[in-house]
C-alpha cells in the first residue's frame, strides 16, 4: 500500500509546500512508501521531493491520496479518475470577495476554489482540516464525511538556521520593530496593521512597521499600500521586505518587538507559530483561524479599532511583567505544535483510517 500527496502546486518555502514535505518525512518515518506529485514544480526544489503527475503510475485500491486543497485548479475535478481511497487535507481557500476590487484572476481562481471543494464532497472518505475554523468551513459547506483537526506540521529546527547578520545589525538601533509576516494580499489586511502602527508611532516616534512577505500578483493592493503609508507620513518607517531570503525572514523575527495581525481570514496563520518560536509577542484581531493557533495565548484584539490596537501594543512593550505573562502563555502553546507531537496526532490520524 502507497500514501502518496497529490497537490497542483508544489511551491518553495510556503506553508502548504512546507506541510507536504513535512508529511512526507513523517510518513516515510512510519514505514510507508510515499511521494509527492504536483502538476507544476518550484525549480528551487530539490529534484527528489516531488515528481510531475505525469510519473504517478499504478495506484491501486487501498492505496491513499492524500489531496491538498487551497486553491482553484483542474486538478480538483479530476481527483475521482485516480485508483485509491481519497483524504482531503484541507488548508482553506480565502473568500473571493477580498480579491475583487484588485485582481480578476484571483478572483476568478479562488471562485473555482470553492467549486471544486463543492465537487469533492462526495469524493473524498475522510478530510484532515488545519484548524477547528477549517473544519467547521467544511461542514457549514455541507460535507458529512469524518472530518479531524490536524495542525500544520512545522519542522521548527529548520529555524533553527543562522540568521542574516547584517539585517540584525542594521536595524538592532533602539527603535521598536513592530512586524506582520504574510504576503501581501487583501485578506491580510495589511491596511489595517499601518493603521494601528500610525496611532502607536504617536505614542512611541522610535518605532518602525515590517511588513514581511512577497507581493507577486498583488500589485494592485501593494501599491495601494504604499500610496497609504506615504498619505499618514510614515512612508519612511514602514518597510514592505517583498520576497527575502529564508535567512532574512529569521532576522526579522530576531529583531521583532512585537508581532501584530489584523488578518481578517486565515485557516492557521503559521507566521502566529513561528512569532512564538522566536519569543516575539502577537497582538492579533480575532478572526477566523486565529483563535484557534492562538489557543488561548497571545493577545487577542475584539475589533480592528487602530487607536485601541495601537494603546494594546504600547501596553505590551512597555509592561515588562505583563509582556513575559503573553510570552509564557505562548510558550506552553507552542508545545502544542511540536513536530513530534503533530507527528504523533498524524500518525493515529492515518492508522484508523487504513484500519476502517
Amino acid at each position: 500500500m502507497r500514501i502518496i500527496q497529490l497537490l497542483p502546486t508544489m511551491s518553495f518555502g510556503d506553508a502548504i509546500g512546507n506541510d507536504t514535505i513535512a508529511l512526507k518525512g513523517a510518513l516515510s518515518d512510519m514505514g510507508f512508501d510515499t511521494g509527492i506529485y504536483a502538476e507544476n514544480i518550484d525549480k528551487r526544489l530539490p529534484s527528489d521531493i516531488a515528481k510531475g503527475i505525469d510519473k504517478l503510475r499504478g495506484l491501486k485500491e487501498d492505496d491513499i491520496i492524500l489531496y491538498h486543497k487551497s486553491t482553484g485548479t483542474e486538478l480538483t475535478f479530476k481527483l475521482d479518475e485516480f485508483k485509491g481511497r481519497k483524504i482531503m487535507v484541507y488548508h482553506n481557500i480565502t473568500p473571493p470577495e477580498f480579491f475583487r476590487p484588485y485582481s480578476t484572476a484571483a478572483t476568478a481562481l479562488t471562485e473555482y476554489g470553492y467549486k471544486g471543494v463543492d465537487f469533492l464532497k462526495d469524493k473524498v472518505e475522510y478530510c484532515l482540516a488545519d484548524s477547528s475554523y477549517n473544519k467547521n468551513e467544511l461542514i457549514r459547506m455541507g460535507y458529512t464525511c469524518p472530518i479531524d483537526v490536524r495542525p500544520i506540521l512545522i519542522k521548527f529546527d529548520d529555524y533553527k538556521q543562522a540568521p542574516d547578520k547584517a539585517l540584525i545589525k542594521k536595524y538592532s538601533d533602539g527603535k521598536k520593530n513592530l512586524i506582520f509576516v504574510g504576503r501581501i494580499a487583501p485578506n491580510k489586511k495589511q491596511e489595517n496593521v499601518i493603521r494601528a502602527f500610525y496611532q502607536y508611532r504617536r505614542l512611541n516616534p522610535d518605532s518602525r512597521l515590517i511588513l514581511v512577505g512577497s507581493y507577486n500578483g498583488m500589485e494592485n493592493y501593494y501599491q495601494r499600500l504604499v500610496k497609504y503609508a506615504a498619505a499618514l507620513g510614515i512612508a519612511d518607517d514602514v518597510i514592505f521586505t517583498g520576497h527575502i531570503k529564508f535567512s532574512e525572514i529569521l532576522a526579522w523575527y530576531t529583531i521583532a518587538d512585537a508581532f501584530v495581525c489584523m488578518s481578517e481570514h486565515e485557516g492557521f496563520c503559521v507566521p502566529l507559530a513561528e512569532a512564538m518560536f522566536f519569543d516575539v509577542p502577537i497582538i492579533a484581531y480575532d478572526t477566523s483561524a486565529i483563535s484557534d493557533t492562538l489557543g488561548g495565548s497571545g493577545v487577542l484584539l475584539d475589533d480592528n479599532d487602530p487607536v485601541f490596537a495601537a494603546r494594546v501594543i504600547d501596553r505590551v512593550l512597555s509592561d515588562n511583567e505583563l509582556r513575559e505573562h503573553i510570552l509564557s502563555g505562548q510558550r506552553r502553546r507552542l508545545e502544542d505544535f511540536s513536530y513530534n507531537r503533530i507527528r504523533d496526532i498524524f500518525e493515529k490520524q492515518i492508522k484508523s483510517f487504513i484500519n476502517k
